[in-house]
């Protein structure tokens, strides 16, 4: 289905990465193309909350494209949440994007190490390694890292073991 970019909430941007030069290529695909891959999100009336999709989102915007094509993950985040861990492999999903939304589903979702664990058919350890991460980052290397102004694996395997 087709939606209108204004009736999109992103309260979620900032859990994904910014890469300017992907969204360069991205946009100048989108200008010969259209947009191909529909934007994900969960229906939480009256709008549609964004999941994956946010540099599409912000290269139509730039185009004064006003529709784009979305895709439904669910009707509450939690569920699109592990919908979009699970086929993250998929997706390419950093550590960092997983990390964020792991940590999402912990804190407002209220659900247990072992319930997200089972949700996602991951491990225990798995789903306690990226809510460390978290856990132990400040939040303006955070801020600095999801906006592409520091590289992840520079702070992950340089920077982190030092902190």
């Amino acid at each position: 289905m087709e939606i209108e970019l204004s009736s999109l909430d992103v309260r979620y941007e900032g859990y994904r990465m910014r890469d300017r030069a992907g969204e360069a290529r991205l946009l100048a695909s989108i200008a010969e193309h259209g947009i191909i891959e529909p934007l994900e999100g969960v229906e939480q009336s009256p709008w549609h909350v964004l999941l994956n999709g946010f540099k599409r989102r912000r290269c139509a915007q730039k185009l004064g494209l006003g529709a784009a094509p979305y895709v439904s993950l669910g009707e509450d985040a939690a569920t699109g949440i592990v919908a979009l861990l699970r086929s993250s492999n998929d997706r390419a999903l950093s550590l960092l994007e997983q990390a964020g939304f792991v940590d999402e589903l912990k804190g407002l979702h209220r659900m247990s190490v072992a319930e997200i664990a089972a949700a996602l058919s991951r491990s225990v350890g798995w789903v306690s390694m990226r809510l460390g991460l978290l856990s132990e980052m400040p939040l303006a290397v955070r801020q600095k890292l999801f906006a592409g102004a520091f590289p992840v694996y520079a702070y992950m395997y340089s920077v982190r073991p030092f902190m």
